[in-house]
């Protein structure tokens, strides 16, 4: 089939940002007198839904305030928190995203981070208007490891699953994509090499190796 369109998923596969959600995480839990190790936690809960980690963390440490306060409360505080904190980019991202716009081909933002999270990094890193359509967590009822994410971007870009490819740093990823009927690129980091990656189409090093598989594709 012809590659018309990429999808990209945003924290870990575009952006350092797992290390800026633990620091927001920890800030959270600081009162409830909670605490992890940085690598423990972000290997933990990189690309699970917020609203499950949040149940996780309350059911562990018998916390009394609900699952959706601390969801809740973790949207707020990395929202105010990215404003003055924009994370590293993934290594090739910037060329990638500019040699994808520059080819004709579509592109989406497919995150499962909230609006208040994901729309400050892509403004402050100058990403935002690269993309045809962003979708996040807030635009679907149900979010990743659902496939409704990716087939609302499909929909908002006017292609079909057959010509597109996801591009993801996670096993909730990865499912997310293989549950919209979608070939997927799974490109590991640090936090998610032991993530089950049995499923993606491809696995490749980084975003300039998918970009030079791109390339071959057209």
């Amino acid at each position: 089939m012809t590659l018309k369109a990429i999808l990209f998923d945003m924290d870990g596969t575009l952006v350092d940002s797992e290390s800026m959600h633990f620091v927001c995480w920890s800030k959270l839990l600081k009162p409830y007198g909670v605490s992890y190790a940085e690598d423990d936690f972000c290997q933990r809960f990189s690309g699970r839904p917020t609203l499950e980690a949040a149940i996780e963390i309350k059911q562990e440490h018998n916390l009394s305030v609900t699952a959706q306060f601390l969801a809740d409360e973790k949207y707020r505080l990395f929202g105010k928190y990215v404003i003055t904190h924009l994370p590293a980019l993934m290594p090739f991202t910037e060329q990638t995203l500019r040699a994808v716009k520059n080819s004709g081909l579509k592109m989406a933002l497919v995150t499962g981070s909230a609006k208040s999270e994901a729309l400050p990094i892509l403004k402050g890193l100058g990403f935002y208007e690269l993309f045809d359509t962003v979708v996040t967590k807030d635009d679907v009822t149900n979010p990743k490891p659902a496939g409704d994410p990716y087939l609302l971007a499909l929909k908002q870009i006017n292609i079909q699953a057959g010509n597109a490819i996801a591009v993801e740093d996670t096993f909730t990823g990865v499912t997310a994509a293989n549950n919209a009927s979608l070939r997927v690129v799974a490109i590991a980091n640090k936090y998610t090499q032991s993530h089950d990656f049995s499923h993606a189409t491809y696995c490749m090093n980084n975003l300039g190796e998918f970009w030079q598989w791109v390339q071959s594709q057209l």
